[in-house]
């Protein structure tokens, strides 16, 4: 058994020190490896990103850790200083990129990053007209391109694959939300990216009220792991099988 635990939007300001540490604490018994989905931290602040750091290392958290920023930690227009003070606490924190983690006796690779909005099928944003649409979507189309390519460089070199976004790929993860904020959410354009790459699952964060499952049009599994959502600390996924499933694990906090 490989057991992926995953978390977003965890927002970590100087009101919830201890929070995160406590839901924490067994982590190391129930996982081989921590994917945090973004949102880490409330607005961005590098005494923010500290906070986050410290939480885990109060956790005792030593298996691997990858991440992805999300909207909150680009918030203060300081992410250089954020992802350097994750890092030098441990943390691998992907931008379009991807990194290889030895876990269970098989290699897992994982392609991130932090995916925009523009909407789904048949009620997606446009690159046309203003200037401000066109880089809206061109935005999308960047962080698509970024992940698709990451994905087909990981993918060589790799049993299992993981796409880890902020941002939502498929509509049906948004389930809860409400309609006129999809847009704002996720895009198409980034289970294209997945569907094309390839991929085993994919996780991603940002939709608070939304649902944890859903499924691209290719047919790659897709959960949604906000702490709003899974309700617990973490939620723990079995990747040894060849169809990811979760893990029959106790409650995690």
């Amino acid at each position: 058994m490989t057991r992926i635990a995953a978390v977003a939007d965890i927002h970590v300001g100087a009101d919830s020190v201890g929070r995160v540490a406590a839901g924490m604490r067994h982590l190391n018994e129930r996982a081989d490896l921590l994917l945090l989905g973004g949102d880490l931290t409330r607005c961005g602040e590098p005494i923010e990103a500290e906070l986050v750091a410290r939480e885990l290392a109060d956790a005792g958290v030593d298996i691997p850790i990858v991440a992805v920023l999300g909207n909150h930690d680009h918030h203060a227009g300081r992410t250089a200083e954020v992802v350097g003070i994750l890092g030098d606490a441990g943390v691998v924190v992907l931008d379009g990129s991807a990194t290889t983690v030895g876990v269970g006796g098989m290699t897992v690779g994982i392609a991130g990053t932090k995916g925009f909005g523009g909407g789904f099928a048949g009620a997606n944003a446009t690159a046309f007209g203003e200037p401000a649409m066109k880089a809206f979507v061109n935005e999308t189309r960047r962080e698509a391109a970024g992940l698709h390519d990451a994905l087909v460089a990981v993918r060589p070199r790799a049993d299992r694959v993981i796409a880890l976004l902020h941002y939502a790929p498929v509509p049906e993860t948004l389930r809860g939300e409400r309609l006129e904020i999809y847009p704002f959410l996720g895009s198409h354009l980034l289970a294209e990216a997945i569907d094309t790459a390839g991929a085993d699952v994919v996780v991603h964060g940002h939709a608070h009220n939304g649902s944890e499952r859903g499924v691209t049009p290719g047919g790659i599994r897709v959960r949604n792991v906000p702490q709003p959502v899974i309700q617990r600390a973490y939620r723990i996924y079995d990747l040894g099988e060849p169809t990811v499933r979760e893990a029959p694990v106790a409650a995690t906090g």
